[in-house]
């Protein structure tokens, strides 16, 4: 049984949105082109964020907005497109600005303030193309990631448990169907390739209590995180990959490994 590619997502803002995508662009050592693009800063002055913004080096989980801190976020999504981002509640569009002018940034910035009251101000709109805003590009071993995760390790953590757990908590970029649950976990080390596009497989992916967020919502309905552990002995759902290659690759590719 063939190993393919099922579904493909974004975030073009780091922690803040989620979008389902046909075919997405990889460059070598960056990952998917757009992803994650984009984040909030959280605690910091505006010279601080610009050092933020350019500089990896600088940068602290908790220099962002994220699910973790601001959980009240997940009720709203992203969309990016011709230097364009727009911020949207459902189908609805709440505003839409041009990425590159700074009245326009900061509207944006007031808005997510103005209805969400309980964020911690000020914020700051970032940007980086080179330098995107992964977890992994603010640890110890720095690198610019995709997630992948297995679906059968989901529908074996569901049978575990006995209750329904949606992808979406789990904000992957490539999800996989017919792979065995957990084998994913082997191939730590290795390379595999999807669409002849080689990537490093860096490490398992540690969760944090995000996934206990039902989607789209901020409600949090679910102890995912106790369960894991309890489960399994590990908070881990999936693995990170490094881009080796470039190219493009779409939903239904197979993975070679």
């Amino acid at each position: 049984m063939s190993v393919l590619i099922s579904s493909i997502y974004f975030s073009p803002v780091k922690s803040l949105s989620f979008t389902n995508i046909k075919s997405c662009v990889i460059k070598k050592n960056l990952g998917i082109v757009e992803d994650r693009s984009f984040a909030f800063s959280r605690i910091i002055d505006s010279k601080k964020a610009l050092i933020v913004e350019k500089n990896p080096n600088e940068r602290k989980l908790n220099n962002f907005l994220t699910l973790k801190n601001s959980p009240v976020l997940n009720k709203y999504n992203f969309e990016y497109e011709n230097n364009k981002l727009i911020l949207k509640l459902g189908d609805k569009v709440i505003l839409s600005i041009i990425v590159d002018d700074p009245e326009q940034k900061s509207k944006l910035e007031n808005k997510i303030l103005e209805l969400e009251d309980s964020l911690m101000k000020p914020i700051f709109l970032l940007q980086s193309d080179v330098a995107p805003f992964f977890d992994t590009s603010h640890s110890n071993k720095i690198f610019n990631s995709i997630s992948l995760i297995n679906l059968n390790s989901i529908k074996d953590f569901e049978k575990k448990i006995n209750q329904r757990i949606e992808l979406e908590r789990f904000r992957g970029n490539f999800y996989i169907e017919g792979l065995e649950a957990w084998e994913e976990r082997k191939w730590i080390g290795k390379i595999i390739k999807i669409n002849n596009i080689s990537f490093k497989v860096e490490k398992n992916i540690p969760r944090c209590t995000t996934i206990n967020l039902k989607p789209e919502t901020d409600i949090s309905d679910k102890s995912l995180l106790k369960l894991l552990k309890k489960s399994y002995d590990h908070f881990d759902m999936g693995v990170y990959l490094r881009s080796l290659d470039e190219g493009k690759i779409e939903a239904g590719n197979i993975l070679e490994y």
